[in-house]
């Protein structure tokens, strides 16, 4: 009987530390939650306005106004946000830079230390820094003392239209549910849509963060039943008293 032989220890972990992966995981996840953001915040929107409401016009131009001003407002808060943070980074790498252009030999020493503090011994934490200096100071300092790459800083236009297109695909579906089928179905088709979404973006996220699924579709589908619900409520309302 053969025995099978185990893949190398390099192959079965190589998975877990590759940062692209990690990289585009991230963005898989800013993904699904901006995605789930569009399908709550239209869906409560328009089933507030169906509680009002069930006009077709009056329905479609909220849908589209909420999606069109998510999106936006999305697009622009990742395009600020991220920009900060690559400014950030921009000015520890210039920082870093002139440290090591006027203190090589303080450098050399704050990375042996660093290094040491994550578990070499002094001699070869001294070998590595000096390995790594060699080959490409900046490179190994903002790796191991700012925890940044500098090929890869932060891009703040490929986070806004990566937002701007989660929000929209996931806004498109409360609006195409509200205003396409018969007025007597729209509610519920709404309703079953977005709930059924919600599992979907509560399962994905879970699975992205390594998490158990269950809880996170139940906060998933319990958030966004309450905002409708409640939008519905205040809706119904307004529209009862005639507002």
């Amino acid at each position: 009987m053969s025995e099978t032989t185990p893949p190398p220890a390099r192959a079965r972990h190589q998975e877990a530390h590759d940062g692209a992966l990690g990289g585009r995981l991230n963005w898989l996840r800013a993904a699904v939650l901006g995605a789930n953001d569009g399908v709550v915040s239209t869906a409560g929107l328009v089933v507030g306005v169906a509680g009002a409401t069930d006009d077709r016009a009056a329905l479609f131009t909220a849908g589209l106004a909420g999606l069109l001003a998510g999106s936006l407002s999305m697009a622009a808060g990742e395009y600020v946000s991220v920009s900060t943070q690559r400014d950030s980074e921009k000015a520890a790498l210039a920082q870093e830079r002139r440290e090591l252009a006027e203190e090589p030999e303080a450098e050399l020493a704050e990375l042996t230390e660093m290094l040491t503090a994550r578990g070499l011994s002094g001699e070869v934490a001294r070998e590595a820094a000096e390995q790594l200096t060699a080959r490409d100071p900046l490179r190994a300092h903002a790796r191991v003392e700012l925890g940044i790459d500098p090929d890869q800083l932060t891009n703040p236009w490929h986070a806004a239209w990566a937002s701007f297109l989660a929000f929209t695909v996931g806004a498109l579906l409360p609006l195409l549910a509200i205003v396409l089928p018969p007025a007597d179905w729209r509610l519920g088709v709404t309703v079953l849509s977005v709930l059924a979404a919600l599992v979907l973006t509560g399962w994905a996220s879970a699975r992205l963060g390594a998490a158990a699924p269950g809880r996170a579709v139940l906060r998933n589908v319990g958030g966004g039943a309450l905002a409708m619900g409640i939008t519905y409520g205040v809706g119904s309302l307004l529209g009862a008293a005639g507002v």
